[in-house]
C-alpha cells in the first residue's frame, strides 16, 4: 500500500461503530434523564468521534434554546458488545440562539446609570487618576532629617546667589496645595483631563449642529461662567436657562441662538411728552364774522330785478 493511500484513509472521518450507532434508545434515555421531561426531541444525527466512540444528537424543545441540541456520547471497549454512556451535554447548533458576549460592568456602565445609594469603585491603577499631595511623605518639622534637608537647601542656595534666603515654612506648602486643589489622595491625571475635554467637546463643541448654526461663539457670551485651572483656556459653564447647554460645560467655540449679544431687542418707543402752552391766551369769537360764511348777508341787485325779496 502506498503512503498516499495511507494518508488519505487516516485523514478521512472514521466510520461510526455499528453497535454505538444503534444505541439510540440508550442515548435518548440519558438525555431525558439530564433534561426536563418532554424537552428531548427527535434524533437528528450521529457523528463518529473516534474508534468505537459515537455522539448522538437530539433536538431540544427547551424554551429559550432555539437551535440547541442534546449531545449524548456513547462508547464501547475493544471486543466488547456492551455500549456504555460517556457524557451528556446541551450544545448550540449552527442556527442556535446564543446569549450576547459577556462584557465587564466597567465597560457596560453608561452616563446616568449611577443612582442614589450606588457606589462606583475606581481601580487602584486608574489611568484617569494620579496621586495627590498629602504631605505624608515629608518628615516632621522638628525631625533631624528635616533639619539636614533645610541646611542642605540653604547651602545650595547660598552658592547660587548672594541674596539672603528666606526660610520657607512648611505650612505655606500645604496652603498652596490646598489652594490648587491638589491636597487630596488622588487627583485628575493628564490622561483623565484630556479624556474629559474630548467628551465635553463632543457634546458641546464647535462641530455640533447647534454650534454650526449659531450666530456667535460662547467666548463672547455674557452667560459664560469661566472655569479655573488650565481648562479655562478652552471651556466654561453655560448659565443661560433658556439655552440647550444650561448648567453644562461648553467649549469656548460652542454657540447657540441664546447668545447674549446675537439679537438684542430694541427698546420700546417712548411717546413725546404732551405740550401745553400756558403763556399764550387763545381768543375764540362767540359769533361768526359777517363775511366768514358762504351765503352773503345782504342780497345783490340781480335778485331784486327778478322779483325776489
Amino acid at each position: 500500500m502506498s503512503a498516499a493511500t495511507t494518508r488519505s484513509r487516516t485523514a478521512r472521518t472514521p466510520v461510526p461503530d455499528r453497535l454505538c450507532a444503534e444505541a439510540v434508545d440508550l442515548a435518548r434515555a440519558a438525555a431525558e434523564e439530564a433534561a426536563a421531561p418532554g424537552v428531548v426531541g427527535e434524533h437528528v444525527g450521529v457523528v463518529s468521534e473516534g474508534d468505537r466512540v459515537v455522539t448522538h444528537y437530539f433536538e431540544s424543545k427547551e424554551p429559550g434554546y432555539r437551535g440547541w441540541r442534546w449531545a449524548v456520547t456513547v462508547a464501547r471497549a475493544s471486543r466488547a458488545k456492551n455500549v456504555t454512556l460517556d457524557e451528556t451535554v446541551l450544545l448550540p447548533g449552527a442556527d442556535a440562539l446564543l446569549a450576547p458576549e459577556w462584557v465587564p460592568w466597567s465597560e457596560r456602565l453608561r452616563p446616568g446609570d449611577l443612582g442614589p445609594g450606588d457606589l462606583l469603585p475606581t481601580e487602584a491603577e486608574d489611568l484617569r487618576l494620579e496621586p495627590g499631595w498629602t504631605g505624608e511623605d515629608e518628615p516632621p518639622p522638628n525631625s533631624v532629617v528635616s533639619e539636614e534637608l533645610a541646611e542642605l537647601v540653604e547651602s545650595e542656595d547660598a552658592e547660587l546667589t548672594d541674596r539672603p534666603v528666606a526660610a520657607t515654612s512648611r505650612g505655606s506648602i500645604a496652603s498652596v496645595a490646598e489652594e490648587l486643589g491638589t491636597r487630596r489622595a488622588r487627583v485628575l491625571s493628564r490622561y483623565g483631563l484630556y479624556e474629559a475635554a474630548d467628551r465635553w467637546d463632543e457634546a458641546f463643541g464647535p462641530k455640533t449642529p447647534m454650534a454650526q448654526a449659531a450666530p456667535a461663539t460662547c467666548v463672547s457670551c455674557a452667560f459664560l461662567i469661566p472655569m479655573a485651572g488650565s481648562l479655562k483656556q478652552a471651556f466654561g459653564v453655560c448659565a443661560n436657562e433658556f439655552g440647550p447647554a444650561d448648567g453644562h460645560v461648553v467649549s469656548l467655540a460652542y454657540g447657540c441662538g441664546g447668545h447674549s449679544e446675537a439679537a438684542v431687542m430694541p427698546k420700546p418707543p417712548q411717546p413725546a411728552p404732551h405740550a401745553l402752552d400756558t403763556m399764550r391766551v387763545d381768543e375764540y369769537a362767540l359769533r361768526p364774522e359777517r363775511d366768514g360764511g358762504s351765503v352773503p348777508s345782504e342780497p345783490d341787485g340781480a335778485s331784486e330785478d327778478l322779483g325776489h325779496s
